[in-house]
C-alpha cells in the first residue's frame, strides 16, 4: 500500500510539473481557426450551446445526487406513500421542467440557430463570383463560368507515402497539383454537382460542408477573410480510394487573383494551340505517364494489372490492343478510344472527354496501348481528339 501511494504521489508531481507545458501545447479536439462568416457564428453557436447543456448537466446532476445523499435510506429517512399527483403543486413541479426546456430550446437555442441556418442559405445576396464544384471519382473540377477558367485538381501525394514505402509528408493526403485561387474579401457563390456518386465539399476552416449530387446542383457560399492555404477534403463515402480525394484552397489578396487568373487563360490557350500541332511518340509517352498517374493509377494500377473484380487490367487488355477507328478515321464504338473518351455506363469508369485536354487524352491513350506489354505501336495525335469532339 505505501508503495502505491509513493508511486501516485510521484506521478501527481510529474503531472503539476508537466502543466505549463501542456497548457501551451496546440490541443486537435477544438474547432479550427474560423476564417469565414459561417465558421464564425457556427463556433458562437456551438459555444453557447455548450454552455446551455453544460449548466443543464450541473443543475440537473445536482439535484439528482443532493436527493440521492439527502435521502438515503442509511439517515432513516422514510419513503412516501402517495400513489399519484394530489393538487396543483405536484401538476407545477412536473410541468417546470418542461416549460424551461422549452425555452431553452425555442429561445435560447432556437433562435440564434435559424438565424445561422439563413445566413448559410443565403448564397445569392451581394455574390461577387462563382465557382462550379463537380465531383468525380477521385478528384474535383474546377471552374470560373465568368472568366472561362477550368481544371481538375487531384491529389498529389505520391504513392509511397500511401504504400509506406517513403516517410508521410507534412500535408499526407492533403494536397494537390492544382488547389482553388480564391480573393479574400469576396462572396463567392460556389455551386456543387457530380459526374458519378455523391460526393461532399469540406473545408472545415470554412465552416461548409456540402453534399455534390449527380443530377442535382447545390449551393453554398464562402467569403473568406483571412489569406492562407486551407485544406480539407471529401467527407462522403464515395467508393474505394474515398480517402484520397483533397480540397486545397489559396486564399490571396484581390490584385494576387487577378494575376493568377490571367495566368490560367495563358496556360488555356497554350494548350489549345499545342492540340493543333503533331506530337512525337517519346512525347506523347511521357506526357500519357503523367496523366495515367494522376488519373487512372488508382483504378488501374502502377503496373496496369488492375484490381480482380473491381477494375479491369490494361495490360494485355483486347481493348487496349485493338483497333480504334476505321480506315475513313470514324470512331469504332466501345473501342479504346471511345471508352476513354464517353467512359462506360453502371461502372466506375467515367468520361474523361470534358475533363481532359485533347494532348492529355491523346497522350494516356498512347501510353496505354503502348505500355503494361501492349504493343500497339500507333499514336493518337491530340488533333484526332478535337476532331471526335
Amino acid at each position: 500500500m505505501k508503495t502505491f501511494v509513493r508511486q501516485f504521489l510521484r506521478q501527481s508531481l510529474w503531472t503539476l510539473l508537466a502543466l505549463p507545458a501542456l497548457a501551451r501545447a496546440d490541443y486537435s479536439w477544438n474547432f479550427p481557426e474560423p476564417v469565414t462568416p459561417i465558421a464564425r457564428d457556427t463556433l458562437k453557436i456551438h459555444n453557447e450551446f455548450m454552455l446551455i447543456i453544460t449548466a443543464l448537466f450541473v443543475v440537473v446532476f445536482a439535484i439528482m445526487i443532493y436527493s440521492m445523499v439527502k435521502h438515503r435510506k442509511s439517515t432513516g429517512h422514510q419513503p412516501a406513500k402517495f400513489t399519484g399527483p394530489k393538487g396543483g403543486l405536484q401538476w407545477f413541479w412536473a410541468l417546470l421542467p418542461f416549460a424551461i426546456l422549452l425555452f431553452i430550446d425555442f429561445v435560447l437555442m432556437g433562435i440564434p440557430a435559424v438565424h445561422a441556418i439563413i445566413e448559410m442559405e443565403d448564397t445569392k445576396t451581394k455574390a461577387d463570383m462563382v465557382l462550379k464544384v463537380t465531383g468525380m471519382q477521385w478528384k474535383w473540377q474546377y471552374e470560373y463560368p465568368e472568366s472561362g477558367v477550368k481544371f481538375v485538381s487531384t491529389m498529389s501525394t505520391p504513392r509511397e507515402q500511401i504504400s509506406n514505402a517513403a516517410a508521410k509528408g507534412e500535408n499526407y493526403l492533403l494536397e494537390v497539383d492544382n488547389p482553388v485561387v480564391l480573393p479574400v474579401g469576396k462572396k463567392v457563390r460556389v455551386l456543387l454537382t457530380s459526374t458519378d456518386v455523391i460526393h461532399t465539399w469540406w473545408v472545415p476552416q470554412f465552416g461548409v460542408k456540402r453534399d455534390a449530387i449527380p443530377g442535382f446542383l447545390r449551393e453554398t457560399w464562402v467569403q473568406i477573410e483571412k489569406p492562407g492555404t486551407y485544406r480539407g477534403q471529401c467527407a462522403e463515402l464515395c467508393g474505394k480510394d474515398h480517402g484520397f480525394m483533397p480540397v486545397v484552397v489559396h486564399a490571396v489578396p484581390e490584385p494576387e487573383y487577378l494575376a493568377w487568373l490571367d495566368k490560367k487563360k495563358a496556360e488555356a490557350a497554350a494548350a489549345a494551340g499545342s492540340g493543333d500541332r503533331t506530337w512525337s511518340k517519346d512525347e506523347l509517352m511521357a506526357k500519357g505517364k503523367e496523366v495515367y498517374d494522376k488519373q487512372c493509377v488508382s483504378c488501374h494500377q502502377a503496373n496496369g494489372q488492375g484490381i480482380p473484380n473491381a477494375f479491369p487490367a490494361l495490360a494485355g487488355s483486347p481493348l487496349c490492343n485493338s483497333e480504334w477507328q476505321t480506315k475513313d478515321g470514324k470512331l469504332i464504338k466501345d473501342s479504346h478510344v471511345d471508352r476513354v473518351l464517353h467512359g462506360k455506363a453502371n461502372t466506375a469508369m467515367q468520361a474523361f472527354k470534358n475533363t481532359l485536354s485533347d494532348v492529355e487524352l491523346a497522350a494516356v491513350i498512347t501510353f496505354e496501348r503502348n505500355n503494361f506489354g501492349n504493343t500497339m505501336g500507333d499514336m493518337v495525335q491530340p488533333a484526332q481528339i478535337k476532331a471526335l469532339r
